[in-house]
């Protein structure tokens, strides 16, 4: 492939950025986006990156858009100062990179030509990609949500979930944690997987080798081809480029009321401050709160 192929991570504000209308989009947060670290050596004429927050997971990008470019070609990142983007030029300056920097509108914007040599990219590389983290044993990366613990709201879920049967989900999937305590259950036929970031998917393959797990990428919010469940179980999000929105959380219980049968059941958790009582009372026949701790509270509905 020769270098006319433009890049782009994310979705930078538009009126800070121009970028080309044939740039091919490389999140791993946008369902059927291709992966930055497998294209191809020198096969980006130039990247424009929506840096992540995380130190491990942009110094990672950064150095995978680096490796992907021609020699010569533009890299340009930026992010907000309080969100990595007063990081960003020392980042690519320990890479070797000559970089201009400027602040608009509350973000730092670098832009740098990629380097003939590249330096210390191995160890960003290497520090971001696929790990099992020895904290909880589990195949995961830097970027995906709660990557190096268990969250206080699934620690709290997986207290208590029941003795599942039949065909569920795990809605919002993470590295598969719930999942795979249902499959504890010998009764469970089978379990879907479903998370919009990539990575998860991936790593979720990784910690769940049984026969009756399936594996979706996609968004909760779009068509599941999936119907009549006995089951669902879900931390849902209520958070979208790192800005709190409820209606995530909202649409996930939403969904998952539609994908349950009749007299199917559906367990949460949520942060105690979430009103989603009435929205269950809505679309479910009855509900429970089965427990309250740490700030979480879980929820058990049936539909």
């Amino acid at each position: 492939m020769d270098a006319s192929f433009h890049g782009i991570y994310g979705n930078p504000p538009p009126a800070l950025l121009a970028v080309p209308r044939d740039a091919v989009q490389f999140s791993p947060l946008m369902v059927g986006t291709a992966a930055l670290e497998d294209q191809p050596l020198a096969s980006l004429q130039s990247i424009t990156i929506l840096a992540p927050p995380g130190t491990l997971e942009r110094r990672y990008v950064l150095a995978a858009a680096l490796q992907a470019l021609a020699p010569g070609s533009t890299l340009t990142a930026l992010a907000l100062k309080d969100k990595g983007g007063n990081r960003i030029a020392a980042e690519l300056t320990a890479f070797d990179c000559d970089v201009a920097e400027e602040s608009r509108s509350h973000y730092r914007i670098c832009t740098t030509q990629r380097p003939a040599l590249l330096q210390g990219i191995e160890a960003a590389l290497a520090e971001g990609s696929p790990q099992q983290y020895p904290a909880h044993g589990l195949w995961t990366q830097p970027g995906i949500f709660s990557w190096d613990r268990i969250d206080a709201g699934s620690a709290l879920l997986l207290q208590h979930l029941p003795k599942f049967t039949g065909r569920g989900a795990d809605l919002g999937c993470g590295l598969g944690m719930l999942a795979s305590a249902a499959l504890t259950s010998t009764s469970v036929e089978s379990i879907t997987l479903v998370d919009t970031d990539r990575r998860a998917v991936a790593m979720a393959k990784r910690n769940i080798t049984d026969p009756r797990a399936a594996f979706l990428w996609t968004d909760v919010r779009q068509h599941l081809p999936l119907t009549a469940l006995d089951f669902i179980v879900m931390n849902p999000p209520f958070h979208d480029a790192g800005m709190e929105d409820q209606t995530l959380g909202q649409t996930f219980i939403t969904r998952a009321a539609a994908l349950l049968k009749t007299g199917g059941k559906c367990w949460l958790t949520a942060n105690r401050h979430l009103p989603y009582e009435a929205l269950l009372a809505q679309h479910f026949t009855r509900h429970e709160l089965v427990a309250q701790a740490d700030g979480f509270k879980i929820y058990a509905a049936e539909k």
